[in-house]
């Protein structure tokens, strides 16, 4: 069982970079387990579909626009990814999208069955190296449903799901 925890942003983009910065606590929380792996996608490319290619399960934290207030947290998880990356083509700084990703993966037939997307809305996208106020306060929340998520991945995989 490999699980690979990407982080996708941009942080010199304020908000944007919440997805890195959830993955780097995230990486000092669960420490070097030989079953996890923790990237930084920065703004996202064709070569993370090798990554992606090579887990058992994938847990994306990024920022997403959510029509709600800034630093709401959502989870979606297995066909809801898929779902609301289908409905939601934000425009962004990255050069691929994760859609694009998931497209190449389910091509290949390497789309992990169990994944889950962590979206934060952002306060704001511009110039900046930190995290606004409310996305920042939202940090303990993302860290708290990544950790759960991940403790289904594992229980699936004990119970030979």
């Amino acid at each position: 069982m490999k699980i690979l925890v990407l982080g996708i942003g941009n942080t010199l983009l304020t908000d944007e970079g919440v997805g890195i910065v959830a993955m780097q606590q995230l990486q000092a929380q669960f420490g070097a387990r030989d079953d996890m792996e923790f990237l930084d996608g920065g703004t996202l490319s064709f070569t993370l579909a090798v990554p992606i290619s090579e887990c058992d399960a994938l847990l994306v934290i990024d920022a997403a626009e959510l029509g709600a207030v800034p630093g709401t947290v959502r989870s979606f998880e297995g066909a809801a990814m898929d779902q609301f990356l289908g409905a939601n083509r934000k425009s962004s700084v990255h050069e691929v999208g994760l859609l694009d990703l998931m497209s190449i993966s389910q091509l290949t037939d390497h789309w992990p069955a169990q994944r889950a997307l962590i979206g934060v809305q952002p306060s704001l996208v511009g110039w900046g190296e930190t995290l606004t106020a409310e996305v920042a306060a939202a940090l303990p929340e993302v860290c708290r449903n990544s950790s759960e998520i991940i403790g289904r991945f594992s229980r699936c995989t004990d119970l030979g799901v």
